[in-house]
């Protein structure tokens, strides 16, 4: 007589125990995905989804994204820095002129300079009318002036740009000096001299390589 095995019916009772002992084996539990790597399928899932069009076609999302991020950096720039300004102005509003306020325009400082030698203040004319030549020639991007530039240091600078005005851009810079860190007494003589430097400088047609006077 010929023996079968009958099936196990894995409706049974006895046949889900079983499944559950098998699976319980040390070598089924460390194979079990956890936690995070559900977590960071799904994650990926996710992503994947965001860079597929209609089609399958990851282009449109993808140029999407791209002008968001680039938009909000954008947007982030502005408040973090402000306005750009349309008109380039002078670097010396940022930065103390050799000792000074900076925010004041050429204009301003000539005006300032005007008024100290109408009051008879030498001293302060020939500062105030040194910084404008200084700022002047800054604004119109002829000359940088960087933050601890000295007074000599201008001179230099423009005198490279200005070649004929050099002894007199040396001289303003000594007068300068004299009044500012000597506690010399200013002169008339020297604050005309710085008037009329700057009338010539203001009206020079400088040309450097790459910028326009």
């Amino acid at each position: 007589m010929i023996h079968v095995d009958i099936p196990v019916d894995p409706s049974s009772p006895e046949a889900q125990e079983w499944l559950r002992d098998e699976l319980a084996r040390p070598e089924y539990q460390a194979a079990k995905p956890t936690w995070f790597d559900l977590a960071s399928k799904a994650v990926q899932d996710w992503l994947a989804s965001l860079f597929q069009g209609p089609g399958g076609d990851a282009g449109p999302v993808l140029l999407l994204v791209v002008v968001l991020i680039v938009a909000g950096l954008i947007v982030t720039a502005f408040f973090v820095f402000g306005r750009p300004r349309l008109n380039r102005r002078s670097s010396l509003e940022r930065r103390s002129l050799f000792g000074a306020d900076s925010s004041r325009t050429p204009a301003e400082l000539r005006a300032a300079a005007e008024k100290a030698a109408r009051a008879g203040d030498w001293v302060l004319a020939v500062e105030e009318q040194f910084r404008a030549i200084a700022a002047g020639l800054d604004e119109r991007t002829l000359v940088q002036v960087t933050p601890g530039t000295t007074a000599a240091e201008f001179a230099q600078r423009a005198a490279a740009v200005v070649p004929e005005e050099s002894e007199s851009l040396r001289q303003a810079a000594r007068s300068f000096d004299e009044v500012r860190y000597l506690d010399r007494p200013g002169t008339e003589a020297a604050y005309q001299q710085l008037v009329a430097l700057d009338q010539r400088l203001q009206r020079a047609r400088i040309q450097v390589p790459g910028v326009l006077a």
